[in-house]
């Protein structure tokens, strides 16, 4: 186990912030607007935003050669799968819950490090899984009705959290010889064109000028999410271990809840508040710092 530094600190209250919030923004940003175009142009939109980040902290933009395959894999499993599943499941599913299925993520991320990377957890990180998986299902209570007509977005959400999970351990092992700035950088690069190519594909018929509030939505993700959030994401889940690094922001889907309830008019049950202390336990689990010998 292992307790965050200020700097790393400040970071997860800020990504929480941002992503937690970013959930009911997305949903009223592809309410009547194409999932995959909306992230297309947020990405487009974003990426000189972290290119900018990277040359004034003069931080390199060179990956070398022999590492070009595991960088493609890095962002396979932690951008190409997650950003097109996702945000096609916010389209389909009721508004910024679909957080709850994608930060369904640390279980995943939990239950891989034990079974296929040999990770041993002690008893209060399985403590902190459990929590988290109990605080999902009592989100979820009052959207099962919903979820049941929908549940290729089920599927799709759940699946991009497996592979998300499936990404950070990867990211924790990379050895990659270049600042995470750099590998966010790339990521997030390949990903455009993926995003591009899908959104030419699959949604070029439904092409249309964003409204105000879409556009509102797409800066918003260009800016915070692709211009700064996922950056921070990258350096935690390179400086953590992968169960502190994920439990760690299993507070980004409560805030997704009540964003949405205060933007989106949603009534909040004593399943969410019960879920509220739940996400603090499992964050406890990981982050608090042992009892010394």
């Amino acid at each position: 186990m292992q307790t965050l530094s200020r700097k790393q600190l400040v970071g997860l209250v800020l990504l929480t912030l941002i992503w937690g919030i970013n959930w009911p923004i997305m949903k009223m940003g592809v309410t009547d607007y194409p999932p995959l175009t909306f992230r297309m142009l947020s990405m487009w939109l974003g990426l000189p935003v972290l290119a900018l980040g990277l040359h004034a902290l003069k931080v390199p933009f060179v990956v070398p050669r022999a590492h070009w395959r595991e960088l493609f894999v890095l962002a396979l499993a932690n951008m190409f799968i997650w950003h097109p599943l996702i945000i096609v499941a916010v389209k389909m599913l009721s508004s910024g819950r679909a957080a709850i299925l994608g930060y369904s993520m640390p279980i995943f991320s939990a239950l891989l490090g034990a079974l296929i990377f040999g990770q041993h957890l002690v008893p209060r990180a399985w403590i902190g899984v459990a929590a988290a998986a109990l605080g999902v299902m009592l989100l979820l209570w009052h959207e099962l009705t919903q979820l049941a007509g929908h549940p290729l977005g089920v599927l799709y959400a759940l699946f991009a959290a497996l592979t998300w999970a499936l990404g950070t351990h990867l990211l924790r092992r990379t050895t990659v010889p270049v600042p995470t700035l750099t590998l966010s950088f790339w990521m997030t690069a390949m990903t455009t064109l993926l995003m591009t190519g899908l959104a030419v594909l699959f949604e070029s018929a439904q092409w249309k000028a964003p409204s105000a509030v879409t556009w509102g939505s797409i800066l918003y993700n260009a800016v915070l999410i692709f211009g700064f959030a996922h950056a921070v994401w990258f350096y935690l889940a390179r400086s953590l271990p992968p169960v502190a690094s994920t439990l760690s922001v299993m507070m980004i889907p409560v805030l997704g809840v009540f964003t949405g309830a205060w933007l989106l008019g949603e009534v909040l049950h004593w399943q969410d508040w019960a879920a509220v202390v739940l996400m603090v336990l499992a964050i406890a689990s990981v982050l608090l710092p042992a009892r010394s010998r």
